[in-house]
């Protein structure tokens, strides 16, 4: 039987990844800057300049939190996950890692990128490039355990299909995408030469919680919000898009998946496209759609997996530890945890720990 398979883990970005932008886009690199813990940021106090802008924002209006940079006082403490596994500097003992875990295969999504950077299109395609090749590089070194999800820039279509093609030649499994780009939802023709990019070189478009529109971010403070609307429901929204104007039609063997966000809203999002299409759908159940479209869910270790599984298919769904990350959605002993539920019959555990991912991101 082949081993688990982690759909959902995270690099912490590290300044060493910015020494590999364009030499004359060296002088706009993210830069680390740090300010005194007696300040509103407390310990969450060194963040990436970027323009003119930090990234995180730990507190106010507007504000997000992240893993990265490392040199905040609030990871730098942490006791989890060594800094080296963290960063990626250190394949091997990520791998170590994965062995005590009971992993196999990682695949591995960024962590600054989870928020919109710029609208600046020679920026932006400066940043992916170098994100790209960092991770091409480290993941060479993981004896073919460690796996990738481009960044395409998005700014500029033209240079996504170049990346897309080069990720793609250097071991990429799949094209990051965030539930609203900027002022652009998934279903905009915009979009469909990077989804004909990626189809025509077998990678799925992966729809991950994340940060991709300022106007929404600049409504929350995360202390009182969190990130649910600016982050968490946005791959629930590119889901309804994609599927209401039958996007995975134009595009019959491209595959989406919609990684973080949970998998309990798909009865309630199925429910609400039925209604629309009343006597016009096609599907002869639920999941047929899934089947038929495509579509993966990553689903969560203490979620009603059963349940979903009757709308999505046995076949459909997958699942991630979040690791990296230090947050409530993060799920170290997510083998253990899976393996020791009884409410969930052994074959779908098996298929989501081993089998789903495989082939959603096509090892």
């Amino acid at each position: 039987m082949p081993g688990v398979v982690d759909a959902d883990t995270h690099i912490s970005e590290s300044d060493h990844m910015w020494r590999l932008m364009d030499k004359e886009m060296v002088h706009r690199r993210p830069v680390i800057v740090s300010v005194p813990e007696d300040t509103l940021y407390g310990r969450r106090n060194a963040f990436w300049l970027i323009d003119g802008n930090i990234f995180p924002k730990p507190v106010g209006k507007g504000s997000f939190r992240l893993i990265t940079p490392s040199a905040s006082g609030h990871e730098s403490a942490r006791g989890d996950i060594h800094i080296a596994c963290r960063e990626l500097t250190d394949p091997l003992a990520r791998l170590a890692d994965m062995d005590r875990l009971g992993v196999e295969l990682q695949v591995i999504y960024p962590t600054l990128f989870l928020v919109y950077l710029t609208d600046d299109a020679a920026l932006d395609i400066a940043l992916c490039r170098a994100y790209n090749r960092w991770l091409a590089e480290a993941c060479a070194k993981g004896k073919g355990r460690l796996r990738w999800v481009m960044i395409p820039p998005l700014r500029s279509i033209e240079e996504s299909i170049k990346e897309i093609q080069w990720a793609k030649e250097h071991g990429a499994v799949g094209v990051f995408f965030r539930g609203l780009e900027g002022d652009k939802t998934l279903d905009n023709p915009y979009f469909f030469p990077v989804y004909q990019a990626a189809s025509d070189v077998d990678l799925p478009i992966c729809i991950h919680t994340a940060v991709g529109n300022t106007t929404l971010l600049n409504l929350i403070d995360v202390e009182r919000n969190h990130s649910f609307l600016v982050s968490r429901v946005l791959p629930l929204v590119a889901f309804r898009d994609l599927v209401a104007n039958k996007i995975p039609e134009m595009f019959p063997k491209l595959r989406f998946g919609f990684i973080e966000a949970s998998a309990g809203w798909v009865p309630f999002l199925l429910h609400i496209i039925r209604r629309l299409f009343r006597d016009r759908w096609k599907h002869l159940s639920s999941a047929d759609l899934f089947r038929d479209y495509r579509l993966f869910i990553a689903c969560e270790a203490d979620e009603d997996v059963s349940y979903i599984a009757r709308y999505t298919g046995e076949e459909n769904l997958i699942i991630g530890s979040d690791y990296g990350h230090n947050d409530p959605s993060e799920e170290r002993n997510l083998v253990r945890t899976m393996r020791d539920r009884e409410d969930i019959p052994g074959r779908i555990t098996e298929k989501i720990l081993c089998d789903n991912a495989r082939r959603f991101y096509s090892f």
